[in-house]
């Protein structure tokens, strides 16, 4: 049983019931057999792979209750542990297993196209399946820290998996995604429909490409200046240029196959917009308010937020219905809102802080510029975009929290990302006050007063795999979320 456990953890193949997403960005109605795995058919694995992943990404379960909270964007409603720091072991534990399950679809797709040595799309095919895995890796490891990587995917030979250092993932990671824009070949034949974010276009996986890399560089920008100065330098001219770059999946709303947080069905009420989102961007007049969040019931013309980490049994609290308090803007819950993998005004932030560390990549305040104004076209806000920006001007002497507001505000709601700047750069309001709070109530875990810096490890790694969780643990300096990743040198 044990055996059959770390199979399926590290390695069972999704199995696809249902409609399968098929066309560029689109979700389509094939039907596919429930009972069988999706081993015969690359384009059906990495069908699989990337809805997976995008599943889990923006699932309530994991990208509301961990990243939402700690990126504090929401606060709980009626469960309010989590904005606490109390984790959900059953949460954690799907989100470690779906990650591994969609990287494992993708070597699968690597080995399938290996074994047969026959299929003309091969090479495009294994540099797109090889780049996303770069980008899962990424985001497990900016989770947990070390993770299992090299020998992650081997079950035929070892499964109970060591952890490798986090630092060396990221430098693999690196290389890897360099090597495959010079695979890429736009002369050859791709996945086509199977594939959800690009519909199979070398073009644009490239383009990804190199701007995963730019994250991956600013991600270690204080802990190894040189390496990434010299990857932002070598990539940002081939990096997304426009919101048409972005990459992303667009769910079709159709039953099972729904954005995750597509309300459609069910109202969600498990969250409402915290007091730091909410009063942040009143106080600059930003015109996204009403697409992040919903005015209140009681009072239409007024966005109120609950402080964070607010118990629901704290006099503050009880004193507010639900009707007082403004939830999270009715786009965010809609079948139109796309799962995003990486967006063109996350770029711009990179280079405009890039350019405020002294990388030759252009102007700062011009990249800021670009970044607000690329948020705004995302999500269709046309009026008041100039007077917004220069309200909120760049400032060089202050560039850390200038950038790092205005990142942190285009990133709703990609949370594990939001969260993952939020504690890199450690910054402020514009001119040094605080925008964050720690839990109004308290913090339920003496190792994360203020904010988690990673999640712990899924509870069963001590069990099914206790030798490689023992080292991995030792190697942190301690399993828990209050140990910093290697790149936070704050």
């Amino acid at each position: 049983m044990k055996m059959l456990n770390r199979m399926l953890k590290y390695s069972c193949l999704i199995l696809l019931s249902g409609l399968l997403l098929a066309a560029c960005n689109k979700l389509d109605d094939i039907n596919h057999n429930p009972t069988k795995p999706t081993t015969s058919d690359p384009a059906f694995l990495l069908t699989g792979a990337e809805k997976s992943a995008m599943d889990i990404l923006y699932s309530t379960l994991q990208n509301g209750y961990f990243a939402m909270h700690y990126a504090q964007y929401w606060s709980g409603n009626s469960r309010v542990a989590d904005s606490q720091y109390a984790i959900d072991e059953g949460n954690n534990a799907a989100f470690w297993t779906a990650l591994y399950k969609s990287l494992y679809n993708l070597e699968q797709i690597i080995q399938l196209n290996n074994e047969a040595g026959t299929n003309p799309a091969a090479v495009n095919q294994n540099a797109i399946a090889t780049i996303l895995k770069a980008w899962l890796f990424q985001v497990l490891t900016d989770t947990y820290v070390n993770v299992p990587y090299t020998d992650a995917l081997k079950l035929s030979t070892n499964i109970a998996p060591k952890y490798d250092d986090a630092k060396t993932i990221y430098s693999s990671l690196a290389d890897t995604l360099q090597a495959q824009i010079n695979v890429l070949d736009e002369s050859k034949p791709t996945f086509g429909a199977g594939d959800v974010i690009y519909g199979g276009d070398v073009a644009s996986w490239k383009i990804l490409a190199h701007s995963l890399l730019l994250r991956l560089a600013i991600r270690m920008a204080d802990a190894d200046p040189a390496k990434a100065k010299g990857l932002i330098e070598a990539n940002y001219q081939a990096a997304m240029t426009s919101n048409a770059n972005n990459a992303q999946v667009i769910y079709p709303g159709v039953t099972p196959n729904r954005f995750p947080m597509d309300e459609t069905e069910r109202s969600i009420i498990d969250f409402f917009v915290s007091t730091t989102l909410v009063d942040y961007m009143k106080s600059v007049n930003d015109p996204r308010l009403p697409v992040y969040a919903r005015p209140t019931k009681n009072n239409p013309a007024n966005f109120v937020g609950l402080r964070y980490g607010t118990t629901a049994n704290d006099p503050s609290r009880t004193s507010l219905t639900a009707d007082d308090l403004s939830f999270p803007g009715t786009k965010i819950y809609s079948s139109a809102m796309p799962a995003i993998l990486m967006a063109y005004p996350e770029v711009e932030f990179i280079l405009a802080e890039a350019a405020a560390r002294g990388y030759t990549v252009g102007d700062a305040a011009t990249h800021y510029t670009n970044g607000i104004k690329a948020s705004m076209d995302f999500w269709s806000i046309t009026t008041g975009v100039d007077e917004y920006i220069a309200g909120v001007p760049y400032n060089a002497a202050d560039w850390k929290n200038v950038i790092g507001t205005q990142k942190w505000l285009a990133l709703y709601p990609q949370g594990f990302q939001a969260w993952f700047e939020r504690i890199r750069l450690d910054f402020k309001k514009p001119g040094g006050d605080s925008l964050f709070l720690a839990p109004y109530n308290g913090s339920l875990d003496p190792n994360a007063p203020f904010v988690p810096y990673r999640i712990t490890y899924p509870t069963g790694e001590q069990t099914q795999n206790k030798a490689s969780y023992d080292d991995a643990a030792a190697a942190i300096g301690g399993d828990t979320k209050g140990t910093k990743n290697w790149w936070l040198k704050f």
